[in-house]
């Protein structure tokens, strides 16, 4: 029985990190006018070079809309969402925690 030789390559593997942002909009408290925002922010993706939709919550009693994006840039994706009619009030950089482990820092 034979042991294979393999040639010891060498790869690298270079991480981007790309921010994190938070789009809040503001809906009528209703389930068809969040799936229409749901649907705007996938659309938001799908125009917006390097933008990624991630994940949206709805507060009725608020009538707020919270976007989560990954996104090279907030004109990035200020563009991509006009571009998809995505209605929003602003956009702000987030930094999230899931089960005791920090996004920004592991991101880096």
């Amino acid at each position: 029985m034979g042991v294979p030789r393999f040639r010891g390559h060498t790869t690298t593997i270079h991480a981007v990190v790309v921010p994190r942002f938070l789009v809040e909009s503001y809906v009528a408290s209703s389930s068809t006018a969040f799936d229409d925002a749901c649907e705007r922010a996938r659309h938001t993706a799908d125009l917006g070079t390097n933008v990624t939709y991630l994940h949206t919550t709805f507060v009725p009693g608020d009538e707020t809309v919270l976007h989560l994006f990954d996104a090279p840039s907030t004109d990035a994706l200020d563009a991509a969402g006009r571009l998809a009619g995505l209605e929003f009030e602003r956009i702000v950089e987030a930094i999230g925690e899931v089960a005791g482990y920090r996004e920004k820092e592991h991101r880096r």
